[in-house]
């Protein structure tokens, strides 16, 4: 495939990502099977698709790229935190957020 395929699924689990994640936050317990597979499949495809694009490009494995991944492992992380801890759903949304800037950022910037 082409690296604008990629570029596209990479964006498409990212965003589907984010909505399932905040969703999780205000959706009623009953629905936490579905989502909590939704989002999996979103992490995973996230980052088949982000390796297949570093793959391509033939950039390596620079630090901005691990920072990427520690993001994209907390993001997937915070389906489960969304639904056991609703009392702290405030912090997690915030957390859910920085994490989510901080992954683009980290495309824009690329500090190292």
């Amino acid at each position: 495939m082409n690296l604008a395929t990629y570029h596209v699924l990479h964006l498409s689990s990212i965003i589907v990502l984010l909505g399932y994640t905040f969703y999780a936050f205000a959706a009623p317990a009953e629905t936490r099977k579905r989502v909590v597979m939704i989002t999996g499949v979103a992490a995973l495809l996230t980052a088949i698709s982000g390796f297949a694009m570093l793959g391509k490009l033939h950039l390596g494995f620079p630090g901005w790229i691990a920072v990427k991944l520690v993001c994209l492992i907390g993001l997937a992380c915070m389906v489960s935190f969304a639904y056991r801890r609703r009392a702290q759903a405030d912090v997690f949304m915030l957390v859910t957020l920085v994490l989510a800037i901080t992954a683009v950022a980290m495309v824009f910037v690329r500090p190292f």
